[in-house]
């Protein structure tokens, strides 16, 4: 039952009802900013998230990434690479989300990095350069795809199982996380007399710091798994970097401002060079017949 979840139906019934939620969300967000605008309602809160309406984008962007955390999940049976790369997908739209929370607050000055926009402005410089680096990454998935085309080998169906039993195993554990970190967050905000305070401050780190952490603890599993059906060395050190990689997006979460976006973009470049890295040996192998390809 649970591997419905994972099939090709599920997928665009799930990316329908996103987009309708995402396009509901920013309606309702936008209607707040304007009620909250005419002093129609109130909050306390210290964000300005309800003070521009350019900040209502920041709400459809978040259903867009629990869509694209879905995907993440969908493709753990089918390419470790296409996996890899939404991981990396994901950290960038999470700093797309926050530009667009930013933009709603900033002030503009003669001294540019001074003042309160230095974060906007390297987050701006920082999705360019990782939005390049993603594209270099496909690419070099697909190259990939292209060489073993051939010399085409049989995958190994029982580790592709297993994978399978992973990711359908990780979504219920995914929506408890979710639930547990959104309920804790609820709670937060509201003070001993019951006020509501809408403090968004660390909102990037609500599910998402415990969702890498997650991350790497299946990547890790799998890499010890993948040792029962290859020993290939090339294969090890691609599965190892990736691994790293994911654990320095997660360590990003704990960080701010410059610090932040040199982990986000060392995370995404160590990937990239890996792929490429353990690409040149898969050339190698497959310009050698005479050599066991595994």
């Amino acid at each position: 039952m649970l591997l419905l979840l994972l099939s090709s139906e599920t997928k665009k019934l799930v990316e329908k009802v996103m987009l309708i939620i995402a396009i509901i969300s920013f309606i309702i967000h936008l209607l707040l900013i304007y009620l909250v605008k005419y002093q129609v309602i109130h909050f306390i809160t210290d964000t300005s998230l309800f003070k521009d309406p350019i900040a209502a984008i920041y709400t459809p962007f978040s259903f867009i990434l629990v869509y694209e955390v879905y995907l993440l999940v969908y493709y753990i049976p089918k390419s470790v690479t296409t996996y890899v790369c939404k991981q990396y997908e994901i950290i960038t739209l999470i700093v797309i989300r926050r530009i667009f929370k930013d933009l709603s607050n900033l002030e503009l000055s003669q001294k540019w990095l001074d003042i309160k926009s230095d974060q906007f402005t390297y987050d701006i410089i920082l999705t360019v350069l990782i939005f390049y680096l993603i594209y270099l990454f496909k690419r070099n998935i697909y190259t990939l795809v292209d060489q073993k085309l051939i010399n085409r080998k049989a995958p190994n169906n029982s580790f592709l199982e297993l994978k399978k039993i992973v990711a359908v195993f990780l979504v219920p554990i995914l929506i408890l996380i979710a639930t547990f970190n959104f309920v804790g967050w609820s709670n937060s905000l509201i003070d001993q007399s019951g006020s509501l305070h809408l403090n968004l401050k660390n909102i990037n780190n609500v599910f998402f710091e415990d969702f890498f952490a997650l991350l790497i603890t299946v990547d890790v599993f799998l890499l010890l798994i993948s040792f029962f059906y290859s020993d290939s060395f090339e294969k090890v050190m691609r599965n190892s970097g990736f691994i790293i990689s994911t654990i320095l997006i997660r360590l990003s979460f704990s960080t701010d401002g410059i610090v932040n976006n040199i982990l986000i973009f060392s995370s995404i470049i160590f990937g990239l060079l890996i792929l490429l890295i353990h690409n040149q040996f898969e050339k190698m192998e497959l310009s050698s017949p005479e050599r066991e390809l595994i």
